[in-house]
């Protein structure tokens, strides 16, 4: 007797059984290590997922709660032996949610008016945030609601301002590239100065950089909070956008959106108009630290010093620094002149972005970068890659496990010693960085960009 064929529904079934449940996933999952909860182990969601579309188990609260208490770091996939692509069953699995699960009306306007219609529009987040920033600066914040005092401490002391241009010329060797620069919604409100460093440092390396200011939200707020309608609308407006401008590549220098821009072709493969298109787009994203390996940049000062971090696909030898393969007629000699004495007051370590470490698969480029300016300085930090708790949106949404996994970071930030924590995506920043001050610890949270362009000996000492 042949068995039931599964049912159709919002889950790719087929996908969902890649899991078999060996618990490999449960030592990475952030979540899990906080609670002890089979439930809130990827393998338990991917349990709570098929019953659910079988019918087995009603969509509700009991259910619902373990899916909404996941970060979405993917952390899982990364240890995952099977390749299970949990993502992707997270996402359509809170679509499915949204759309047919009742929410208090709280959590409706969390996630529905904040989330989707003001965070990913940087003229309403700015108009928004008046408020909250007169809050904070006349000190009466002690008398809102828990949930509001911790939304307001995330709030860096002032906003963006540097605007960038849409065409900003190689510094030197023009000719040699030329790539757009996705700006970002919490990056160009919050963080302007890193997104000009970021283009100073592609300009340094010889690149023209284009920044079409037509471009919008990468999608992933949207895809993250079960919303991929509004996901895919964003992919195809960005896909256009760029689609005008003869581009190398396209540089993205926050963590999370680079995930999502990276995974438009599986965002919109089910549409024949788009699905070509959104590949072809995908190919050319690279995380900021990604491509400045790739262009040599600290290669590009002249720099005498012959000390070099070995690179994926280069030897090094005592007189001979090591090459990075070529990638798009990209790659050179790298070296950089980097703090070869020991100093506690300079002391530098670097946290793992979830999804520039996990989805992209990205750990060494961005290390590499820190240790050629921090060099000997440089000091791993343990735990560096589960979630700091910021995970998109999910410190609004849920306070009390961001809470705890920012404090276990920061616990793990001072083990370390460091004096600056280097990392690459806002949300990171925002999230350590409150969580440092809570702690009444004096530790500088920063971008890789403005770090470099910091650095003792990096390209910023030439600007």
């Amino acid at each position: 007797m042949n068995a039931a064929a599964p049912p159709a529904g919002f889950l790719d079934y087929d996908k969902s059984l890649a899991c078999i449940h060996c618990g490999l996933c449960l030592a990475s999952c952030p979540t899990y290590l906080e609670t002890g909860n089979e439930n809130d182990s990827p393998r338990g969601r991917i349990y709570l997922m098929r019953a659910v579309q079988d019918g087995r188990l009603p969509l509700a609260e009991t259910a619902v709660r373990h899916i909404d208490l996941c970060l979405g770091c993917r952390a899982c996939e990364a240890a995952c032996p099977s390749g299970v692509q949990y993502g992707e069953l997270l996402e359509h699995t809170r679509d499915h949610i949204e759309k047919h699960y009742r929410r208090s009306p709280f959590q409706n306007f969390l996630r529905h008016v904040a989330i989707e219609r003001i965070i990913p529009f940087p003229r309403r987040l700015r108009l928004a945030l008046v408020p909250a920033r007169l809050i904070r600066a006349v000190g009466v914040q002690k008398l809102l609601p828990g949930f509001a005092r911790d939304a307001l401490s995330l709030l860096p002391d002032r906003l963006g301002v540097e605007r960038l241009p849409e065409l900003s010329p190689a510094s030197t060797e023009p000719g040699r590239g030329r790539v757009g620069f996705v700006s970002g919604c919490v990056m160009s409100l919050l963080f302007g100065e890193t997104n000009a460093n970021s283009v100073r440092l592609l300009n340094h390396a010889g690149y023209d950089v284009v920044t079409p200011p037509s471009q919008g939200c990468c999608g992933a707020l949207y895809a993250h909070a079960g919303n991929l309608e509004s996901a895919r609308a964003s992919a195809r407006c960005n896909i256009e956008v760029f689609a005008r401008q003869k581009l190398d590549a396209i540089i993205i220098n926050a963590a999370g959106c680079g995930s999502a821009l990276k995974e438009y072709g599986q965002l919109l493969r089910g549409d024949p108009l788009w699905a070509e298109r959104a590949k072809e787009f995908s190919a050319k994203i690279k995380d900021l630290s990604e491509f400045l390996i790739l262009a040599d940049l600290f290669a590009r000062q002249g720099s005498p010093s012959q000390q070099s971090t070995p690179l994926p696909g280069g030897e090094q030898t005592a007189d001979r620094p090591a090459t990075v393969p070529h990638a798009g007629g990209v790659g050179r000699g790298f070296t950089g002149t980097r703090r070869d004495s020991v100093s506690e007051a300079n002391r530098v370590t670097y946290h793992d972005a979830c999804h520039l470490a996990h989805p992209q698969q990205i750990t060494k480029q961005p290390r590499d970068l820190v240790k050629l300016v921090g060099g000997k300085n440089f000091v791993e930090l343990p735990e560096s890659d589960v979630c700091c708790g910021s995970a998109g949106s999910y410190n609004l949404t849920e306070p009390e496990m961001a809470g705890r996994l920012q404090r276990r970071k920061v616990e793990n930030i001072l083990k370390t010693g460091a004096q600056t924590v280097v990392t690459t995506n806002p949300g990171c920043i925002l999230q350590i960085r409150a969580g440092l001050k809570m702690a009444g610890a004096k530790i500088e949270v920063l971008h890789l960009a403005d770090f470099l362009m910091r650095g003792e000996n990096g390209p910023g000492a030439r600007y």
